[in-house]
């Protein structure tokens, strides 16, 4: 379609009005390609000097070198009136030049001297100050290493009078505070930028360049919290812009100087695909070298590298990609030395690239409290809300020795196996350990009997099993079953059967074998066992078909177990525990909730630390009222063993989200956040959603958004696409309440893209509708209105009618202020038919009736801005009294306050007094509403004649009579 030039020059405009970016600059190329086709010269001079500014940042500066050149060039080689109109803003563009040009090796040093040269002849033509000038002198000298002649420009440039083509109040500064910084003038520094973040700051690029420069700064003169502050802010407006890879460059390095070296690889594995598209090849070294630090301070771990041309996803192990950025930052220094002709920047790179975290440890991160041990690269695992118990050498549980626990030294092998069998029943595992230990000591060269080879054996498969290690326990159990069935130790190899057979269950290709096993031993126990061997091996049977999510025979099983466990009060309390857990699957809440009741008594009585803390959340999970899950996760935490104090804090941070105590649940998330990393569990990515969530209620929205951001790259890394695109929904609300308007934007847009297929369309709609509402807030009215016209076309292919009805009606509103008159009423003639289709019902619902109400209102609007008063007025018959049936008391009188406007159009204003009078009588004293409907019921008595009411109304609401 070929679009007039009137038609190019809006377009231009609302161009300009997109964020920085790559979309932007998509919609400037294509303008470009049209413009060029209408053959109009101020329109393609006006454009180009748009797409400098966008190319510089948006991120992609070299393509404003070309740009530029043919602004200047035609400026230079025919000049025309509205070039001077311009003026201005190409010499400020020339200071554009001179830094990008610093930043690509292959520019020779000699171009960049006489860019600086003819700006320097052009300011002086205009007589404007040189004090810009003697600032990027001062740049090129800095880059080099000259450090006499950036002194000497340093001077220079402080020196000379500041005039409207200097950099803005905040981005002076922010040059002065890096060069201080660098010659190790710190505290002046932090003298110079106090100011200047005292006062108001509108440039793009700000305050996040100074609060970023001032990070060492701050940190080296003490100020711990001010340069956390700094980070935090800074980042957060950084992070969304290519442009600014070098400055992120910063705020990685800034992480592992302040022994943040986890937050520092999250950074790094947030913005690493920025590499293969950096905005220039100084800020690719840059960050490259400050991210190869960072990587050799994360030990084995892997980071997650996103595909590329030529290059599929994958896990990268740190030390590699560290070697690999170090040796790409260290041959970019290169070029730039051979250009340059010094060993500055080289020399610049190889001191990043040393960093290493130094002082204090200074907590940057809202998810994390402590600053995790480095990883070795064999932490054990657990998904959060798990309690996986730990083994003998894990963090909590020390390993114990004989010489640990007193055991009596006239025993054989046999008796302390036996002590280890009672040791594990009653969870004694110091006990359990040392008997064992002793066992091998002081019988390890002994040839023993096969049955006793057998319970040795059983005992360490218990073992392995405890670690996880079922392929190994699995194997001692075969081999202890074999020995028994020698020896004809029937009840053994059936106890021994029993449990292989629970191991089995919990594989895909042996659970059938395994609960043949288990049911066989119950079976045969129940025959020739005592009351604690028939009842553990009932337990045995439920556990398997608990695996089997079998919930009803795993209870028919338990139901045919002594009742008193054979007198065991351990295994009693193990079997009521397993008891409330079917009973909970099987939706019996009620007798779950006792269930875990006897287990807590029993875990109270035995004062097992493990029994209880399992007892009291297997409770906490079951019972109404959330104070009292908080009261017994409180319970549990007292007696919690290390291993079991994840789930404990997840389930008491749920517990008191569900009491309203969302600022008390962020400290338990957090800390559950911090044992998840400590022990190297994939799962706190979804611990980080659920912070997130918890700090969007209780309005640390700028905590929301770090966490957030961090749980959709740590799910987008385990590949729960499901789990991050609600987690991007979450963080989309996030950024719209902290009035990120593009990020939010960002996320929906790739929202709608992700839920593509035909089941996610009403969530696809309801991504584009928000999308629509948040465009429609910021007065991006004209987007909004596609925005809301695709979440319709969504509704529609997902056959919600009344969800289509409410986005068309908002399409109308939005083209209405767009002042698309023609869009808006095609708009509203889709309103009226859906409206009439729901209109059909003979017994709507209330949501029907308000939408129908609401729709009508809009159409009515509409037609006013046509100049259609009269058939406005007719629409909105009936409808205040439609919505005053479901109780829209707001609304309605908000309809009737349109139709007394209506009525004054349409010079009916003695029908329009008594009406406004009664709306306004009902409204609440001092909102907006009241003052409009005032002046419309001053109007009405004006045009009735009756001046003195209309001047005491207009008192009484403090309403100017000329306005």
């Amino acid at each position: 379609m070929t679009l007039s030039d009137e038609d190019l020059w809006r377009v231009l405009r609302g161009i300009a009005d997109m964020p920085y970016g790559a979309g932007q600059i998509a919609a400037l190329e294509q303008l470009l390609r049209r413009v060029d086709a209408a053959d109009d010269r101020h329109l393609a001079f006006v454009t180009r000097m748009q797409a400098t500014t966008g190319y510089v940042y948006g991120g992609e500066p070299a393509k404003s070198f070309v740009t530029f050149s043919w602004c200047l060039s035609e400026f230079d080689r025919d000049p025309q009136p509205y070039h001077q109109r311009h003026l201005h803003q190409l010499l400020w563009h020339f200071k554009y030049m001179v830094s990008g040009l610093l930043k690509f090796p292959e520019v020779p040093l000699d171009r960049t001297y006489a860019v600086l040269d003819d700006m320097e002849r052009r300011y002086r033509a205009g007589g404007h100050s040189l004090q810009t000038v003697h600032k990027h002198r001062f740049r090129v000298a800095d880059h080099v290493g000259d450090a006499e002649a950036a002194a000497h420009w340093y001077r220079l440039w402080q020196t000379t009078p500041r005039d409207e083509l200097s950099d803005c109040a905040g981005c002076d500064p922010t040059s002065q505070v890096g060069y201080l910084a660098d010659t190790g003038r710190d505290a002046e520094a932090v003298a110079l930028a106090e100011p200047v973040l005292a006062g108001r700051l509108t440039c793009t690029e700000q305050p996040q360049a100074i609060l970023t420069a001032l990070l060492l700064p701050y940190l080296r003169t003490g100020r711990g919290e001010s340069a956390r502050d700094a980070h935090r802010e800074a980042y957060r407006k950084l992070r969304g812009n290519l442009a600014d890879l070098w400055d992120i460059g910063d705020h990685i390095e800034f992480c592992t100087l302040t022994g943040n070296e986890a937050r520092a690889v999250e950074l790094v594995e947030r913005h690493l695909d920025w590499l293969d598209r950096p905005p220039s090849p100084a800020a690719a070294m840059h960050f490259a070298a400050t991210a190869a630090a960072a990587l050799r301070q994360a030990g084995p771990a892997t980071v997650y590298r996103r595909a590329a041309e030529g290059r599929p996803a994958a896990e990268v192990p740190a030390p590699m990609l560290a070697d690999e950025l170090a040796a790409t930052a260290a041959a970019l220094a290169a070029r730039f030395d051979a250009r340059n002709g010094t060993s500055h920047q080289s020399e610049w790179i190889a001191r990043r690239l040393a960093v290493r975290p130094s002082g204090e440890h200074l907590p940057l991160s809202a998810s994390v409290r402590r600053r995790p041990a480095r990883p070795t690269g064999d932490e054990p695992t657990a998904a959060p809300g798990t309690a996986t118990p730990a083994s003998a050498d894990r963090p909590g549980r020390e390993r114990v020795g004989a010489a640990t626990i007193a055991l009596p030294a006239d025993v054989d092998a046999d008796e302390l196996l036996t002590l280890a069998e009672e040791s594990w029943g009653r969870h004694d595992r110091a006990t359990f350990q040392a008997a064992l230990a002793a066992c091998d000591d002081r019988f390890g060269s002994t040839d023993l009997p096969a049955r006793t080879v057998a319970h040795r054996l059983a005992l360490r498969a218990a073992e392995r099993g405890d670690e996880d290690d079922i392929e190994g326990a699995v194997e001692l159990n075969r081999t202890a079953l074999d020995l028994y069935r020698s020896a004809g130790e029937e009840v053994p190899a059936r106890v021994v059967a029993g449990r292989l057979g629970v191991l089995l269950t919990r594989t895909d290709e042996h659970a059938e074998e395994g609960l043949a096993l288990v049911r066989e031993a119950a079976e045969v126990l129940d025959r020739l066992g005592d009351d604690r061997q028939r009842a553990a091996g009932h337990d045995r049977l439920a556990l398997a078909l608990l695996h089997q999510q079998r919930w009803a025979d795993a209870l028919a099983a338990l139901d045919r177990a002594p009742a008193d466990a054979g007198g065991d009060r351990h295994l009693a309390a193990r079997m009521a525990l397993h008891r409330a857990h079917l009973l909970e699957q099987s939706d019996r809440v009620d007798e779950a909730r006792a269930a875990a009741e006897e287990a807590r008594g029993i875990g109270r009585e035995l004062g097992i630390g493990e029994l209880l803390t399992a007892a009291c959340l297997a409770w906490a999970r079951t019972v109404d009222d959330p104070a009292a899950a908080v009261a017994a996760c409180d319970e549990a935490l007292r007696v919690a063993p290390a291993d079991a104090e994840l789930p404990v804090r997840v389930a008491r941070a749920r517990a008191l989200l569900s009491a309203g105590r969302a600022a008390d649940a962020v400290n338990d998330f957090v800390e559950a956040v911090t044992l998840c990393v400590e022990r190297g569990a994939e799962g706190d990515a979804f611990l980080r959603w659920e912070l997130a969530n918890a700090y969007r209620m209780v309005g640390r929205l700028a905590e929301a958004a770090e966490v957030a951001e961090e749980a959709v790259l740590g799910l987008d890394r385990l590949g729960a696409q499901a789990e991050a695109d609600r987690c991007r929904h979450l963080l989309a609300g996030v950024y719209a309440g902290l009035g990120e308007i593009d990020p939010a934007l960002a996320l929906l847009e790739q929202l709608s893209t992700n839920l593509d297929g035909p089941d996610n369309l009403p969530h696809r709609a309801q991504v584009l509708e928000e999308a629509g509402g948040i465009l429609y807030d910021a007065d991006r009215d004209a987007v909004a209105a596609e925005r809301f016209a695709a979440a319709a076309t969504a509704y529609r292919l997902a056959d919600l009618p009344l969800d289509e009805l409410r986005a068309r009606r908002r399409e109308a509103y939005a083209w209405f202020w767009s002042d698309d008159r023609p869009a808006a009423v095609r708009a509203v003639e889709l309103v009226d038919g859906l409206a009439a289709t729901l209109a059909g019902q003979s017994e709507p619902e209330p949501p029907v009736i308000y939408e129908l109400a609401m729709a009508a209102e809009a159409g009515a609007r509409v037609l006013v801005g046509e100049g259609r008063p009269d058939e406005a007025l007719d629409r909105l018959a009936g409808v205040p009294d439609r919505l005053r049936s479901i109780e829209a008391f707001g609304e309605a009188a908000q309809v009737e306050v349109l139709v007394g406007e209506l009525l004054l159009r349409l010079d009916r204003p003695a029908e329009a007094e008594p009406l406004l009078r009664r709306v306004l009588g009902g409204l609440p004293a001092g909102s907006q509403p009241v003052r409009q409907t005032a002046w419309l019921l001053a109007r009405a008595l004006d045009l009735l004649d009756r001046p003195t009411e209309a001047a005491a109304l207009r008192a009484e609401h403090d309403l100017d009579p000329d306005e």
